[in-house]
């Protein structure tokens, strides 16, 4: 996966350069489209662990038919861009990856998670996959741009995963309970509100677009500044239980 990604990102520099000819962003999506994957298949082995395992009877599954349906129309989405291919094609490829994960999804049983924050922005962070898939979709039919699917997947999946396991291994490798406090719910707000703005108002009031990205990266920002406050100290300390660590 790394050596993948950083192909991708030579190609880009390479494309800056002259010296080789492709598309601009062709780097930039199959970079992102690898990541993509490696959070569904993380996300999808740690979620419903976590859930089962901080909720007593959430019943978090995993069907072998939806796994791999999801997984494998991932797959086929980062071998149709990586060849090139767009419109119809891309958009059939795209919704059925969306539905597939909205089952995978499903099956995990989000609604459970709403009083446990650090297993419920977990949840919440997966949405957004689904959401930047039937985005793609939209793009490829010609509907709206193509940055409202680039930031529901980098902004809403990349940044809610990032901070909501950012807390959480930082809790439990210091020694602290699993247990979010009011620090890491105002993170994960922040974060996730700052991607809602960044994809929908462009997308519903055209002419706040500008306004919209300087406040989405303000809160986005600020709940990773929070994270960095909250926990840069408890990162430079010993673990509360004395163990080592």
């Amino acid at each position: 996966m790394l050596v993948l990604i950083g192909a991708a990102e030579l190609a880009v520099h390479l494309v800056q350069l002259g010296m080789l000819r492709l598309p601009a962003f062709l780097g930039i999506q199959i970079a992102l489209d690898v990541v993509l994957f490696i959070m569904v298949v993380m996300g999808g082995r740690v979620i419903p662990m976590f859930t089962n395992n901080g909720i007593p009877g959430a019943s978090a599954t995993r069907q072998a038919t939806v796994e791999k349906a999801a997984l494998g129309s991932t797959l086929a989405l980062v071998l149709a861009d990586a060849v090139q291919l767009h419109g119809a094609p891309v958009a059939a490829i795209a919704i059925v990856c969306a539905a597939c994960h909205l089952v995978r999804w499903s099956l995990w049983k989000p609604w459970r998670a709403a009083g446990a924050p650090l297993v419920w922005v977990l949840h919440a962070s997966y949405a957004w996959i689904p959401l930047h898939l039937a985005l793609r979709f939209a793009f490829a039919m010609g509907w709206i741009a193509s940055s409202a699917a680039t930031h529901a997947l980098t902004a809403g999946a990349i940044g809610g995963l990032t901070i909501g396991m950012m807390t959480r291994t930082t809790r439990g490798h210091t020694g602290r309970a699993l247990h979010a406090d009011g620090f890491d719910i105002t993170c994960y707000a922040l974060v996730l509100s700052g991607a809602l703005v960044r994809v929908f108002v462009p997308l519903l009031i055209p002419n706040w677009t500008l306004d919209a990205v300087v406040a989405s990266a303000a809160m986005w920002s600020g709940g990773f500044a929070l994270f960095a406050v909250r926990y840069g100290p408890t990162l430079c300390r010993s673990r509360v239980d004395g163990k080592p660590g």
